[in-house]
């Protein structure tokens, strides 16, 4: 397709970097590309005289105005392109290929579209997966993507309100698998009150996680798809009813986590009647021999790999004071290698908060990396949060810069005082509202922009220097909810 890209005299250079020989360019009597209008667009075309027919014009994309009428008039397309003049490498070769918008600029409309494209080719690797082993309607093992067990950590002790807010919390957050901790607290009855509740809350599988052959027995009989776990110390009391009942169960090694145990517990299930076996060779904290248990995995998945696999990545995560989304990333593409069926993680500190969907989407990554058998990169689906892919230009300094100084002045605007502070969402686990309160009234928003607009339009605010002010701890707010961290007003970010 015969492309032809508008821009501005400032952006020239940039653009024609960026293009090559791409497209064609055409350099607008404008200096900053974003202020190109419709009869400016119009006159440098029929000015630049093109030999060759054009069918599209891609305008910048921070550009405002109906491209509609010089579209008729000059028998072209005219769309937006990306909004900023280095993407134009990434977006030219989807010309032809993807029909670009008059109203989202066209870096946004492809990350969708790769996204989409991205989603799809999990769900139908997921689709055309032939498990080793099912819980319900989950796959596990066999060409399926690794799926995501998140612990509701001392499940069976809390109130029936509570309970049912965090499975829809896990769920949202992306969870395939809901795991009931019950801790050395738990009664008899307790974790059969916990399972039905959970099972007439939701349809995803439900695990029970304990060792003591009571609970276990009371879990399976509630109607628990999986006990987390067996070993030689419950197998001969808790093992007949797991048999009995059809149900899945993780089996782990005995004190000392050796290879060596863990095959013997598995062939003891075996001859319990055990069917749908999940074993957990146990994932070591880093510097508790990590590498060693990495090696176990691997050489479990390599003499046994008609056996799905457990990875309790919190164990890690838990035990590291160091943001999870790496982490989770790279065990995950550790676990992809030794054959890991199930991703766990507890999500129990406040650090760790994020894990299951940091997960998810680590283990869709993965799926996509096999299926193109390639990296984990450049698949539409990321998890950068801080760190950019591409860095935007930086800017320069002008020779008649004033070197900024605080003032010292500070004066309370007539209008009123404003208390700003956030309300996370606690379902999905990121996002949520910017509350910002006024003695007259309150408003609430889910981006910086949107309170400050309706505080302007209110007349809340009456002094330029407090309106700065809000601008930043408003952003700072957005930023907070952004990336799930608490927020206080005036307090360091």
């Amino acid at each position: 397709m015969d492309t032809l890209i508008a821009t501005g005299r400032l952006a020239e250079n940039t653009v024609r970097k960026a293009v090559g020989k791409k497209a064609d360019i055409l350099v607008v009597d404008i200096d900053i590309a974003a202020f190109i209008t419709p009869k400016k667009l119009l006159k440098a075309f029929q000015e630049a005289n093109f030999s060759k027919k054009i069918e599209l014009i891609l305008v910048p994309g921070l550009v405002a105005g109906d491209f509609s009428k010089v579209s008729e008039e000059l028998g072209c397309k005219i769309r937006l392109g990306p909004k900023h003049a280095y993407d134009l490498g990434f977006v030219l070769p989807f010309a032809g290929k993807v029909e670009f918008s008059k109203t989202i600029p066209a870096c946004e409309l492809l990350a969708d579209v790769r996204r989409e494209m991205a989603l799809k080719l999990v769900k139908e690797a997921e689709e055309n997966a032939h498990p080793l082993l099912a819980l319900r309607e989950v796959k596990l093992g066999g060409g399926a993507r690794m799926k995501v067990m998140g612990e509701i950590v001392g499940a069976a002790e809390l109130d029936p309100g509570t309970l049912e807010r965090r499975i829809e919390a896990f769920i949202a957050r992306g969870a395939d698998i809901i795991d009931l901790g019950a801790s050395l607290n738990t009664e008899p009855g307790q974790v059969g009150r916990t399972v039905a509740l959970a099972k007439a809350r939701t349809g995803v599988p439900i695990s029970v996680d304990t060792l003591d052959p009571v609970l276990i027995k009371e879990g399976i009989e509630a109607g628990a798809d999986l006990v987390l776990s067996l070993n030689g110390t419950n197998m001969d009391s808790a093992g007949p009813t797991v048999a009995k009942a059809g149900a899945s169960a993780v089996v782990i090694p005995d004190e000392g986590e050796s290879l060596e145990s863990l095959v013997r517990n598995i062939k003891a299930a075996r001859r319990l009647g055990i069917e749908k076996i999940i074993a957990d060779p146990v994932l070591d904290p880093i510097g508790h021999n990590i590498t060693e248990s990495i090696v176990r995995y691997r050489e479990f998945h390599r003499d046994y790999p008609e056996i799905p696999v457990f990875f309790g990545v919190g164990n890690v995560t838990e035990l590291m004071d160091v943001d999870t989304i790496g982490v989770n990333a790279a065990l995950c593409g550790i676990g992809a290698e030794v054959g890991a069926s199930i991703l766990f993680t507890p999500e129990f500190s406040d650090k760790a908060q994020g894990s299951i969907e940091e997960l998810k989407r680590a283990s869709e990554m993965m799926q996509l990396a096999k299926t193109r058998e390639s990296s984990p990169k450049d698949l539409g689906l990321d998890l950068l949060r801080i760190k950019e892919k591409r860095r935007r230009p930086d800017g320069f300094l002008p020779e008649n810069a004033v070197k900024a100084k605080a003032s010292k002045n500070w004066r309370l605007d007539p209008a009123g005082p404003i208390r700003i502070w956030i309300m996370p969402d606690r379902v999905r686990g990121n996002g949520g509202l910017i509350v910002a309160e006024h003695e007259k009234t309150s408003v609430a928003g889910e981006s910086a922009r949107e309170v400050m607009d309706t505080l302007l339009e209110l007349e809340l605010i009456s002094r330029l220097d407090h309106a700065a002010y809000l601008g930043r701890e408003l952003e700072r707010a957005e930023l907070a909810l952004r990336f799930n961290r608490s927020y206080a007003q005036d307090d360091e970010f």
